[in-house]
């Protein structure tokens, strides 16, 4: 018969609980960093700052705590070389990301469709390619390189600035020196029209701009504004969709592992919001619903806008054929055919 337990013996075993839990409570505590860093070339009020902010609000606001997403704007996490921010997340330096398939189509060469110049007339063709066969090809492809791509994003269709005149015409881009971000296609195409193309980081263009070391520049209105570039002598614009800025929300795979599933829903289901939210400010204003506020602040602020009409698109077009052929073959000939087919069904 085993002997009744001593007032002290008790005391001894109640006191000994507590330690034996705390392994385990400090295991389920550990398991999150305090802090997850996400990047994302910049600022507001630009689209997808708009989606990295968004995405990070939800995420903290809808896991109670459990997670802290804190975003980084300005690809400030790699001294502002947005071109090394999916390297940064494989090597685990970065958490997440929104990213704009320009950025990373260097080093993912299948994300260089978007690029292609003038596949996509509008809006509802690069809908059509994001939420068709070819946007989750894209999405598997990006998966291989340790990254988990949630939703799709936009930071809008790419048009031309420059301080000089105005452009209606390929011949009227001869000699202008214009920045592109990254991607040896965008050197090619505009070397294509008389250009002198100039790579340059975010960073770095608007003080090109203030002091003349480059003409022009390629970037969605969204952001032409947000900058203000106006000021920086940039008073011709052009809308010519030439390409899309396609953006996408992305954890770590690394990090998605560690989620417990109810946290993994809640950043899925945020990114899918945040996405959202960038396409709309990036549509915001261009006259896709009536609305052309956007173009109309351009205006006042003394920019001339070109819209140009699809018969001048066409001329455009045709001066980069060889260099979207070229592409084509590089990116994948079949998913750029299943692109074409999934933009047609759109017409």
């Amino acid at each position: 018969m085993t002997a009744p337990l001593t007032r002290r013996a008790l005391l001894a075993a109640g006191a000994a609980l507590p330690v034996l839990a705390a392994p385990t409570i400090g295991r389920a505590q550990g398991r999150y960093k305090p802090e997850y860093k996400i990047t994302v070339v910049g600022n507001r009020p630009i689209a997808l700052s708009e989606s990295a902010f968004v995405w990070a609000d939800l995420v903290n606001q809808r896991s109670e705590g459990r997670l802290n997403f804190k975003v980084y704007p300005g690809s400030s996490l790699v001294g502002g070389d947005q071109t090394r921010e999916l390297l940064a997340i494989r090597q685990g330096v970065i958490d997440g990301a929104v990213f704009s398939t320009i950025n990373i189509s260097p080093q993912v060469r299948e994300m260089n469709l978007f690029s292609l110049p003038f596949l996509m007339p509008n809006h509802a063709a690069f809908d059509a390619i994001v939420a068709s066969d070819v946007g989750a090809e894209l999405f598997r492809v990006l998966a291989q390189r340790d990254v988990e791509p949630l939703a799709w994003g936009e930071n809008g269709f790419r048009e031309i600035s420059n301080s000089r005149r105005a452009i209606r015409a390929p011949a009227d881009l001869r000699g202008l020196k214009i920045r592109f971000a990254a991607g040896a296609i965008f050197s090619e195409i505009y070397t294509a029209m008389g250009a002198n193309p100039v790579q340059m980081s975010f960073a770095d263009l608007q003080p090109a701009l203030s002091t003349g070391a480059v003409d022009g520049q390629e970037n969605p209105v969204n952001l032409f504004l947000g900058f203000r570039m106006d000021t920086l002598a940039q008073k011709h614009l052009t809308l010519w969709n030439y390409c899309a800025d396609a953006g996408i929300v992305s954890l770590g795979k690394q990090v998605m592992s560690t989620l417990e599933p109810r946290d993994r829903e809640i950043v899925v289901e945020s990114a899918r919001e945040a996405g959202r939210a960038g396409n709309n400010a990036a549509r915001r204003g261009l006259g896709l619903d009536g609305n052309r506020s956007s173009l109309d602040e351009c205006a006042r602020r003394g920019v001339e806008v070109i819209d140009l009409s699809a018969a001048e698109k066409q001329a455009f077009a045709r001066a980069t054929r060889p260099v979207f052929d070229k592409w084509a073959a590089t990116v994948g000939t079949d998913l750029v055919r299943r692109a074409e087919a999934a933009i047609a069904r759109t017409a």
